[in-house]
């Protein structure tokens, strides 16, 4: 009783002090330092909060096995060290059975449990709109992208994006030449996949997900934008080449009156129609009527 009344005054401090430590906690330290948290600002996608919180849980409970681990290593080395005017070896044990139905069951449980909840958020993410509001193909390119506009049949050619020779900065870049994304706020959308030539893969930080482009076989994602608009970086995040570093783009979340003048945009400037897979370097993938050779002549 005496013991489980300290156990209850030492955990009342330790509570109130996590407590107060959480409340000053800003919105990008409690989401672990990930990109795309901005005080008083929605996340990015409907989908960011759940990855979000499925990283930071991960790694909170990891750290209390780590704390478990290196108590229980650090008692050991305390406990049992060597004394002064001991000799020979310690009593040796064959085993411990309660030891190992712990450091058995322990570790299943853990990997049971992170399956689960990395199954779960990963149905959710990859679950298809059976109507969504916009549709959307992205072609992979070295090095570039093009955005093809389905649900509006206009398109947008990317171009590599090229250094900026007048700049004081080392490393930058023509901004105004970096193919930009235009997203409507507020919106579910379905994005394609698509790759021209190698593998590359499709990377928005600050949705904190990713998913690779592969020649041969398309790919989706399914998110829904919030009414937080802005410019948000994205890269290749595969390398894919020489000039893998100058594979960039934006996403640009705007209002809808925004995203429609865009459209209209792309539309006086010729861009009707959509790019095919008629300018794919891979011309002889399965699927493309690529003529077939033969053993003897290939």
């Amino acid at each position: 009783m005496r013991h489980n009344r300290r156990l209850r005054w030492a955990a009342i401090p330790i509570a109130a002090a996590l407590v107060a430590v959480l409340a000053g906690c800003t919105q990008a330290q409690l989401h672990g330092f990930l990109p795309g948290f901005v005080e008083g600002e929605p996340p990015v996608t409907n989908h960011t909060e759940r990855i979000s919180g499925l990283w930071v849980t991960s790694w909170i409970v990891l750290l209390i096995v780590g704390i478990v681990v290196w108590g229980l290593t650090l008692w050991a080395v305390i406990v049992y060290r060597r004394r002064k005017g001991q000799t020979g070896l310690p009593v040796q044990l064959r085993y411990n059975m309660p030891i190992e139905i712990f450091y058995t069951i322990v570790p299943l449980i853990l990997v049971l449990g992170f399956f689960a909840f990395t199954a779960r958020d990963q149905s959710a993410i990859e679950k298809p709109y059976a109507n969504p509001d916009l549709k959307i193909q992205v072609y992979a390119k070295q090095w570039a992208w093009d955005f093809n506009y389905v649900s509006d049949n206009v398109y947008d050619p990317g171009i590599q994006v090229q250094p900026d020779d007048n700049s004081a900065t080392p490393g930058s870049v023509q901004e105004g030449e970096i193919p930009t994304l235009y997203l409507p706020e507020n919106k579910k959308i379905t994005i394609q996949l698509d790759s021209r030539d190698v593998i590359h893969s499709f990377w928005v930080p600050a949705m904190l997900y990713k998913k690779d482009v592969i020649p041969g076989k398309t790919n989706y994602m399914y998110f829904e934008t919030t009414d937080r608009t802005g410019t948000f970086v994205g890269k290749c995040a595969e390398l894919c080449g020489e000039y893998h570093s100058a594979m960039l783009f934006n996403v640009k979340i705007v209002p809808q009156s925004e995203y429609d003048a865009h459209i209209q945009k792309l539309r006086d400037q010729g861009y009707e129609g959509q790019l095919g897979s008629e300018y794919d370097r891979n011309q002889n993938l399965p699927g493309t009527g690529a003529p077939k050779g033969t053993q003897g002549n290939e």
